[in-house]
């Protein structure tokens, strides 16, 4: 019995069988695995007796490869035509099957020659797109050999420069289509090295600073940091000029004065406290070109030895509190019993501040102490009497400060505890300009609660929270800070209602006194400069509205960037930290017990410096304990360094244990990273969020 095979069209792949049974419509073919297919007639290209199905494939598919398919297409006729045709054409003669077939296979593989027209039929493609495809095909060509020399290069140790200049591209936000990204996952499969690691060694990365300056503003500011020409719109009201002298309490490097401090009435037993915020609410106007760009930005973005502005700093320098000139305010006044320090009333007001000083807390810390605020009686020495502001003054805001503070924690339901310094970090010689990443670090410490950064720090959370609470009497929406309770694991979130903050322990807190800085402040301002004016109809015209969805992208907006900008803070102070060992040549440090992280792995905090790193052989011992730890290799680019315990110096007790744990619990969900933020002092309401920095 005569044995038939059949070559046929599945799904685009041509395969070839025995022929077991047909009919008119359909054919049972068995292929020579064993599998059986049911096989239109349609589908069925070449009947053929020998060779066998596999050997036919086979030396069908070398033939194709051997086709001239530019002399092919010379020889196809105009008009539709079969494989069958053109493979007599192109062999002569009559062409056997392995002909039939091979032409059948080159036809399929040269849609940039020849269009399908069906089953095994085809057409001539036109001359000019004949052209376009093979330039097409030469260029593919070009870029696949491009790839391959490139990552030849990266294997060797050398980065092309196209790479280089598409470094972040390629590595945080890749395009896969991209020559340069292929070149570099050829040449990581290549070498079976990671990405990161593979540029690095072929110095596509030549500073670990720029890395991260690159890569954060790669991520945020695509389009660099730089503003475009802006005047400070200039304030047209007419303000009344304040009966006050006011000092502003910053540290030296700050340029952005938010807010500044008065009193009036100290030995009559009635002391009005002043909180006076630099007013830009009252130029800048949503939807304006500075609203444009305060609101894209969002924030001043801080790191150790520069900052990223949200505002133009002539446009700063126009708004902000400096010493010696009346600035525009807008001023919270509390009235206050002197003697037992309870709030009787509160006014805001729209106004000229005169401007006394700007104190300056790291200059000042060392003198204006708890001990020194305590000797009313005690004659003034040099330094003290060179002050521009008297020490009752000061005394009184300090007693106030601490009066303020028990009361949160009466809501709080315990006492906010400082168990850890803030770290304040200084490059030398850096002059304000984008660090090079080699510069000398200076790592000093400022005690968190020590009394100038406790005056600022609660005055300003008496200003956010009684905004906060005016506003809301009186239906004017604005944006809060709000935490639900102090249980573990909830969180501190935005939104526009007025609800508590648990954390810090006041019924409502909307953040309003740095509007230079951060445009939450500066919507909120609007906001209560609208209620100064109007009162009772201030919601009617404030420029959001009950249920404004503009204040919902704000707070999306905000929270997005505002995390960004602070994780990238954090890296920073993370990498200077980590170049303060080197440069110190620190090899050894105290540390205490964090969190187990399993493995024989625990997370440790640095006694004296802002590290959070991960220790081993620290097994079976409880957390708190102090340990002396041996430090491994820093990795810049990772941020990380590890560690060895060498020696156990105190095991916690309980109680201990207990008091790091209630400033600890943010921190360690940070356990892989830096934890310290080193704030500016006028930003302290914001550390006083779950006690954490």
């Amino acid at each position: 019995m005569r044995v038939m095979f059949a070559l046929f069209d599945e799904a685009g792949k041509f395969l070839a069988g025995k022929i077991l049974s047909e009919t008119d419509s359909s054919a049972q073919v068995e292929l020579d695995s064993g599998k059986r297919l049911k096989v239109k007639s349609a589908n069925q290209l070449l009947r053929f007796e020998k060779p066998a199905p596999a050997a036919l494939i086979a030396d069908a598919s070398a033939l194709a490869a051997e086709i001239e398919l530019p002399l092919a297409w010379e020889f196809a006729p105009e008009e539709e035509f079969g494989f069958a045709e053109l493979a007599s054409e192109y062999f002569g003669n009559t062409p056997g099957v392995i002909q039939q077939a091979a032409m059948l296979m080159a036809l399929q593989e040269a849609p940039h020659y020849f269009r399908r027209a069906g089953k095994g039929r085809f057409r001539r493609a036109p001359a000019e797109i004949v052209a376009q495809a093979l330039a097409a095909i030469e260029k593919k060509k070009q870029i696949a050999a491009q790839i391959t020399a490139w990552a030849a290069e990266l294997g060797e140790g050398s980065c092309p420069a196209p790479i280089r200049e598409q470094l972040y591209k390629i590595l945080f936000k890749p395009d896969k289509n991209a020559p340069e990204y292929k070149a570099v996952v050829e040449a990581s499969r290549a070498t079976r090295a990671a990405p990161l690691a593979l540029l690095q060694k072929a110095g596509a990365i030549e500073s670990a600073y720029q890395f991260h300056w690159q890569r954060f503003l790669f991520d945020n500011f695509p389009k660099g940091t730089g503003f475009a020409p802006l005047a400070a719109p200039v304030i047209t009201e007419e303000l009344p000029l304040a009966t006050v002298q006011a000092y502003s309490i910053d540290d030296s490097q700050t340029t952005e004065i938010d807010d500044a401090l008065s009193l009036q009435g100290l030995g009559s037993g009635t002391v009005i406290l002043g909180i006076h915020i630099a007013a830009p609410a009252l130029a800048i106007q949503p939807g304006d070109p500075l609203d444009d760009v305060s609101r894209s930005r969002l924030s001043t973005v801080y790191m150790p030895g520069y900052k990223i502005t949200m505002l133009p700093d002539d446009v700063v320098q126009t708004y902000t509190l400096s010493e010696g000139r009346a600035a525009p305010a807008v001023s919270l006044y509390v009235t206050l019993d002197e003697a037992t320090l309870e709030i009787k009333s509160s006014e805001t007001r729209l106004e000229r501040v005169p401007i006394a000083a700007n104190l300056r807390h790291d200059q000042l810390d060392h003198l204006i102490t708890a001990e020194w605020l305590a000797q009313t009686d005690a004659p003034n020495d040099a330094e003290s009497a060179s002050l521009p502001i008297k020490r009752e003054a000061l005394s009184f805001l300090y007693a106030l400060a601490k009066h303020l503070k028990a009361r949160r924690e009466v809501v709080r339901g315990k006492p906010e505890t400082f168990n850890r310094p803030d770290y304040n970090f200084r490059l030398i010689g850096n002059d304000g300009e984008i660090p090079k990443g080699n510069e000398t670090v200076q790592i000093t410490t400022r005690q968190r609660g020590a009394p100038l950064d406790l005056m600022v720090a609660e005055m300003m959370i008496l200003a956010n929270s009684t905004w906060g609470q005016w506003l809301a009497s009186l239906g004017v929406p604005a944006i809060y800070r709000n935490q639900a309770s102090m249980a573990p694991g909830v969180k501190v979130r935005m939104g526009t209602k007025a609800l508590p903050h648990a954390g810090i322990g006041v019924p409502s807190y909307a953040w309003s006194t740095s509007p230079l800085r951060r445009y939450v402040d500066l919507a909120n301002q609007w906001q209560i400069i609208a209620a100064a004016r109007h009162g009772q109809t201030a919601a009617l015209v404030a420029p959001f509205k009950p249920k404004d969805a503009q204040l919902f992208a704000i707070i999306s907006a905000f929270d997005a960037a505002y995390s960004a900008y602070n994780a990238h803070q954090s890296s920073m102070e993370r990498f200077w930290t980590l170049h303060y060992l080197r440069q110190q040549g620190i090899t050894e440090l105290t540390a205490s017990l964090l969190r187990e992280q399993g493995g024989g792995a625990w997370l440790a905090r640095a006694d004296e410096l802002p590290l959070v790193f991960t220790v081993m052989g620290a097994q079976g011992l409880p957390r708190g304990t102090s340990v002396r730890v041996k430090l491994g290799d820093i990795d810049d680019i990772a941020l990380d360094v590890g560690g060895t315990v060498l020696e156990v110096l105190t095991d916690s007790s309980a109680e201990a244990s207990d008091a790091n744990n209630e400033a600890e619990d943010e921190d360690d969900d940070a356990a892989a990273g830096p934890i310290a933020i080193a704030v500016d002092v006028n930003e302290a309401e914001a550390s006083n969020d779950n006690s954490t920095p």
